[in-house]
């Protein structure tokens, strides 16, 4: 699973969600021709990117490039179930990346466009996000 090897701290702090904030980077293609963009927001963790990862490489038969635009460095904590209040911070659980409507998250080339489309509309299905399929224009 994706998470980072080192960081600074071992527990960060919550954040906030801020529901109509729109993303200002990533958001438009840089490598391939086909992307999958978020239209809502969300957490997505590391289990569910390599699901889409799988679902993409199964059905285009590893071919064609892959490009995974969003890495989980935001760590989160757990507490034991049935525990009182108090104690201090849970231990850390999992990683995810903060998603913001407008973020291109996955990118591929080398395709033709109906297998593209297919696979990444497989691929949507596994994600807690909204999506939608972008393509690069020529020009």
């Amino acid at each position: 699973m994706l998470a980072p090897k080192k960081t600074k701290y071992r527990k960060g702090q919550k954040g906030r969600s801020r529901t109509r904030a729109v993303e200002t980077r990533g958001i438009s293609l840089s490598f391939g021709n086909f992307g999958l963009q978020a239209l809502s927001s969300a957490y997505v963790n590391a289990q569910q990117i390599e699901a889409v990862r799988k679902s993409i490489s199964h059905f285009t038969k590893r071919g064609g490039k892959l490009w995974i635009r969003i890495f989980p460095d935001k760590p989160i904590t757990k507490r034991p179930p049935e525990l009182t209040m108090g104690g201090g911070k849970g231990s850390l659980d999992h990683y995810v990346f903060p998603v913001k409507p407008g973020r291109v998250l996955f990118e591929l080339d080398g395709l033709p466009e109906k297998t593209a489309r297919e696979a990444l509309t497989r691929a949507s299905y596994k994600l807690p996000v909204k999506t939608r399929i972008i393509v690069k224009t020529n020009q």
